[in-house]
């Protein structure tokens, strides 16, 4: 018992001792010297780069012509080709699985079921998505989610809003095991409530958590021991839906295709040719990914199946592209950040495109200090004021979604219009919901095709919407995550 306090004891003092006098590091900019703690003790943690969170493959970024790739049966015109960047990031390998979301709706029943039962009524999954009036789905009502026969299907019936939920609470997961690993926490599986781990909650200096080994305050102002900071390193960004033009350079996986900086094959497809068949001899006529081949036809003739699936198969089935993502095209189409509008792609920008920024900012007491984190552990935000944005030039206000849209506001600021309509709040000038449209501020896009869908939306270039409250039968969601620092790793 003694031996095993004396070993972290010692870990601990030549931590220590490795930053205060093993290998001095100087300030480029001043030429004091760093995590000395006699001369103030600035602290310039080792850092190399980012490691991959679990369940996530890198994606490495660049340009490419994002948009339609072939006719539009549905005429629509709503994704015209324009060449975009996008920079390196990371995705999951596989859409997110019905038991990944058991774990986590059995993680809110722990925490928050005694005194908000709410919060996991609110995350459950619409299961009722599978009734048909034509149909009976009833076994898929009552066994797709919860049996363990389907446990590693992608999980559908989630909202947009649910999607992002989930994404939220991976990252406090994922961040609290990485402090757990380097003994800076101690596992707490009684946390409840308010008492439950939170990234920014922990950053803002409001969650204590068991802490275990913590690390050594240089700081001759500190306590001698500290909590991990932003600028340690050891926290990852993070998870949250891939916006559109993540999702569909990831999907199409052009870097198998490049030579020199030209791309020599252009995709229809995540995978190469005009076809849904594999042409490799081990695999030959093999269905690339899971979709309606034809009316009345979703898996094939008995003997001879051709996909093998009539709803959503294994998240991991079929063929992987060549980032390794697998169900890219097919399976079940995918939830992704942006807001829906049929001309972005003549209005956002070139670079990180996307269309559904609301800037906001944490809640401060009149004291300037962080508002206290609420009852169920989350720092509390608010959108931007425009005083606050007043002398900036890059954004004016809080809500962008409408930008340039149609909306009173971007004409106003576009076309300086001098008659305003009697409707300037909404985006009502341009669109009429439940009239002429069924576009509104909530309405978000989703990508790919579905075990439901014919081909042509296997194409990553398709895009539909919905109403990020609502969900289906066949969208479910993988998670992204910004990747920091370099583009490429390894490479300073």
């Amino acid at each position: 018992m003694k031996f095993n306090k004396v070993i972290p004891a010692l870990i601990l003092a030549i931590a220590v001792l490795g930053l205060t006098s093993c290998k001095k590091e100087y300030s480029s900019s001043t030429g004091w010297e760093v995590n000395n703690p006699k001369n103030g003790g600035f602290e310039v943690r080792p850092y190399s780069e980012q490691p991959t969170g679990p369940g996530l493959v890198f994606i490495e970024g660049g340009n490419f012509t994002m948009g339609e790739t072939q006719d539009d049966i549905m005429f629509d015109w709503s994704n015209q080709p324009r060449r975009v960047t996008v920079s390196s990031f990371y995705m999951d390998q596989t859409e997110v699985r019905n038991l990944d979301y058991i774990e986590y709706l059995y993680w809110l029943n722990r925490v928050y079921s005694t005194d908000y039962p709410g919060v996991y009524k609110k995350a459950l999954p619409d299961t009722l998505v599978w009734r048909d009036k034509l149909a009976y789905n009833e076994p898929l009502v009552e066994y797709y989610f919860r049996h363990p026969a389907y446990r590693t299907y992608p999980v559908v019936g989630v909202s947009w809003v649910q999607a992002n939920d989930y994404c939220a609470w991976r990252t406090n997961m994922v961040n609290e095991m990485l402090l757990i690993q380097r003994g800076i926490l101690a596992m707490d599986p009684a946390q409840k409530n308010e008492n439950s781990f939170n990234t920014e909650a922990y950053l803002a200096g409001q969650y204590e958590g068991l802490p275990d080994k913590l690390l050594p305050d240089l700081s001759p102002n500190g306590t001698g021991k500290r909590k991990a900071k932003m600028e340690d390193g050891i926290l990852l960004p993070k998870y949250r839906l891939p916006t559109e033009a993540e999702w569909e350079f990831a999907a199409l996986g052009l870097m198998g295709n490049t030579l020199y900086e030209r791309i020599v094959e252009k995709k229809n497809y995540p995978w190469n040719g005009n076809f849904v068949r594999t042409s490799e001899s081990k695999y030959y006529g093999s269905f690339m990914d899971n979709f309606r081949r034809a009316k009345g036809d979703y898996m094939g003739v008995a003997g001879n199946l051709n996909d093998g699936a009539d709803v959503p198969a294994s998240a991991g089935a079929y063929f992987p592209n060549d980032y390794g993502l697998y169900n890219m095209a097919g399976n079940v189409s995918e939830w992704v950040l942006d807001v829906y509008r049929p001309l972005s792609s003549t209005e956002v920008s070139d670079l990180h495109p996307f269309r559904g920024n609301v800037f906001k900012t944490q809640v401060r007491n009149p004291d300037g200090t962080l508002a206290e984190k609420d009852s169920l552990g989350q720092m509390k935000y608010r959108d931007v004021t425009i005083a606050e944005s007043f002398n900036r030039k890059n954004y004016k206000s809080a809500d962008n979604i409408n930008y340039l849209d149609g909306d009173y506001a971007s004409n106003i600021e576009v076309d300086n219009w001098k008659s305003p309509p009697k409707d300037t709040s909404s985006t009502n000038l341009m669109y009429d919901y439940g009239k002429s449209s069924l576009i509104t501020d909530q309405v978000r896009v989703y990508k790919g095709g579905s075990w439901k869908d014919p081909a042509f939306y296997l194409s990553p270039g398709t895009r539909r919407f919905l109403d990020q409250n609502e969900s289906s039968d066949c969208i479910g969601f993988r998670c992204a995550m910004t990747r920091v620092g370099g583009s490429i790793p390894g490479k300073k």
